[in-house]
């Protein structure tokens, strides 16, 4: 993708940071909108205003544990506010979107495949759908609605589905940056149960490439599993982040972080592995992973710690005394 002109539209809920636009805040080709996808006023002004050559549909609740506390949250956002921006996307399209090579590219989740047993093969674009979370029940309708408005009405629009990210500006709840902060605090490292739940990790900067050669290079109407092929266990995530900061920033008095791995009651209906067979998007959209993940998850780990001062800021917005188990202190909506 060259130059483009880029509209960013949040609604900067508990999760949503200005910060993280700090780098294009000169310069003119991007443009901050804050509003809510639900509100489809917003939505018709944003395309009538900035006439788009496409959209990149981002925005979600995404944080297991909050769906199971508040699930409506959860609906709303995921399956109310992807329906909103593809009607209007559908509305801008017929309209004057057409003749602007207008697409809309849908990013989605592996959680919507539900769980795999240590033996099953990896997901693939063809796996049945079987949520067990409302966070992956809410992503699995919104993938459905997607779907639907290709083939009633000829949206231009392809889908991914991508496995568990992790990189720069992950917001403190999530795995990796909970057991990073945690250790920098001297506060204990939670593990849920026995620490063998299997994600597929792919670092943010590949997700962004693949989702990328699907807007470019991807066929409407179909969709593309995106994963770097890296499984591992929560306990092996967690021993390899231990292990870069023993050896780049040794705690004081010269024990391991290690000491600071704790047990936690697992969470309701956890699932047990998630794996993606990237085949048909190395193949169709000539994309692959730049990263392994030790060089990326290390990369990770140095920018969390040269970035104090932005998860500082953060923690006061959410309660992260245990891995995703904070309360929203404000209303629900898209990060």
């Amino acid at each position: 993708m060259g130059q483009a002109r880029i509209v960013t539209f949040d609604l900067l809920t508990y999760a949503g940071n200005l910060r993280n636009l700090d780098d294009l805040r000169n310069d003119p080709d991007h443009h901050f909108v804050q509003g809510d996808i639900r509100d489809r006023r917003a939505v018709a002004d944003l395309f009538s205003r900035y006439q788009p050559t496409g959209l990149f549909h981002f925005a979600a609740e995404s944080h297991v544990d909050r769906s199971i506390e508040n699930p409506e949250a959860f609906i709303e956002t995921n399956v109310t506010g992807t329906f909103v921006l593809l009607d209007e996307a559908l509305r801008y399209y017929k309209e004057a979107g057409a003749g602007r090579g207008f697409r809309f590219l849908h990013v989605s989740t592996d959680e919507v495949y539900g769980s795999l047993s240590p033996t099953d093969p990896p997901f693939t674009e063809r796996t049945p759908y079987a949520p067990n979370s409302p966070y992956a029940a809410s992503k699995a309708a919104s993938d459905h609605l997607a779907r639907a408005y290709v083939h009633t009405y000829g949206l231009p629009l392809v889908t991914t589905n991508c496995s568990n990210n992790y990189g720069p500006f992950q917001f403190p709840e999530k795995l990796i940056p909970t057991v990073i902060l945690s250790a920098l605090e001297g506060r204990p490292i939670p593990v849920y149960g026995e620490g063998l739940n299997i994600r597929d990790w792919i670092y943010v900067e590949d997700h962004c490439d693949g989702v990328v050669a699907a807007f470019e290079r991807g066929t409407t109407g179909e969709t593309y599993a995106l994963g770097a092929g890296n499984p591992r266990t929560n306990r092996e995530v967690i021993s390899a982040i231990v292990e870069i900061l023993d050896r780049i920033h040794p705690a004081a008095g010269g024990e391991s972080y290690g000491r600071l791995v704790t047990r936690v009651p697992d969470r309701p209906g956890h699932d047990l592995r998630y794996e993606i067979d990237a085949t048909k998007a190395r193949t169709e959209l000539s994309w692959k992973p730049a990263h392994t993940f030790s060089q990326a998850l290390e990369k990770t780990v140095i920018w969390y710690l040269e970035n104090r001062d932005w998860w500082t800021e953060l923690r006061g917005r959410y309660d992260g005394s245990r891995q995703g188990t904070g309360r929203r202190k404000e209303p629900g909506g898209q990060p």
